[in-house]
């Protein structure tokens, strides 16, 4: 027994210096990092509400809300805006009801395309961005003492379809320098034309030639009042009248017949019934509104600052088949229209 106990020692010795040679246990992994917090995903771009209030169809009027519509679109990016396009119908009550939804729904601006549309979109807000395209004055559409090359001071401002009276007293002598009296046709509820027929008016008494004035309430009165207006002079003239422009065919009827010019106060209307006119583009003023109206959504321009913009450049235009019609030789410098 006393023999076997220093063997017992060495085999315990041994196992202890190879348990002491062992190789030491890996550390423990460390816990993986948590994951990075995903990017963040832009912001969408905003889209940009328009309610487009226009006072009725018809070509002008129609030209005018497409180039609006093509200039923001392309300002802005389609995807970017969406349009609330309401026609009234040649209604201003109409008008109110639909500047009034538009600002029930909040809109970030309104187009009103005519005069009776600025009004009822001005007297439906005072805060959202308003711009008008095919009126004439703003300064008497909106009662305000301005200065259009300043702006007017209020959340309103546009484009103009002005053309100075002038022009078409000019027109009237160089087309018939005989002419003794014009008579002048247009609905009174427009105050674009009741201020257009005054310009016009206060050229044909300087230059000594008589004017007598026709207006009819409605279009249920223009064949009535057109038939009346045919008799007893050597033209007429006929600003931009959206009335009459709805209802241009009823007047060519009658005042073709009666073998008269007619002086129309936009392109369209001519092409549609008149003689001559001194011509600007509807659309043209409509894109210069829709050019706004991106200055003012994407890049904050003030709206109260914003002059009115202006026509450039009028052109002096004819309709071929109405002078053929009614026998009259155009003289030189005049475009036909549509060709």
């Amino acid at each position: 027994m006393k023999k076997l106990i220093p063997v017992l020692l060495a085999l315990c010795l041994i196992a202890g210096l190879a348990a002491c040679g062992s190789t030491p246990a890996a550390p423990a992994t460390e816990a993986p990092a948590p994951d990075a917090p995903a990017t963040e995903e832009p912001a969408a771009e905003k889209t940009y509400v328009i309610g487009i209030c226009q006072l009725v169809q018809h070509d002008a009027l129609d030209a005018a809300t497409l180039g609006f519509r093509d200039a923001v679109t392309e300002g802005l990016g389609a995807e970017n805006v969406r349009f609330d396009e309401q026609n009234a119908s040649g209604d201003s009550a109409t008008c109110s009801t639909i500047c009034t939804s538009f600002v029930a729904a909040n809109v970030d601006l309104i187009m009103a395309n005519a005069t009776p549309a600025l009004q009822a979109a001005v007297s439906a807000t005072t805060t959202i961005p308003i711009l008008g395209t095919s009126v004439t004055d703003y300064g008497g559409a909106l009662n305000l003492d301005m200065d259009p090359a300043v702006g007017t001071g209020t959340n309103v401002s546009g484009s103009s379809d002005g053309v100075p009276g002038q022009l078409y007293a000019d027109l009237v002598v160089e087309l018939l320098p005989e002419a003794q009296k014009v008579n002048i046709l247009y609905c009174s509820a427009e105050a674009n034309s009741v201020i257009q027929a005054d310009d016009f008016i206060a050229c044909m008494d300087e230059m000594g030639i008589a004017t007598e004035v026709f207006t009819f309430a409605d279009s249920n009165d223009i064949q009535m009042v057109a038939t009346a207006a045919a008799e007893n002079c050597d033209a007429i003239y006929i600003p931009t009248d959206n009335a009459a422009a709805s209802n241009m065919t009823i007047i060519r009827n009658i005042t073709e017949a009666a073998g008269l010019p007619v002086i129309c106060g936009e392109e369209n209307m001519c092409a549609n019934g008149g003689l001559a006119t001194v011509s600007i583009s509807y659309y043209d003023i409509g894109y210069t509104c829709g050019q706004q109206a991106v200055e003012i959504l994407l890049n904050g321009a003030d709206v109260s600052a914003m002059p009115i913009a202006y026509a450039q450049d009028p052109v002096k235009e004819y309709n071929a088949a109405y002078a053929e019609a009614i026998g009259y030789e155009m003289p030189e410098g005049f475009v036909a229209i549509g060709g």
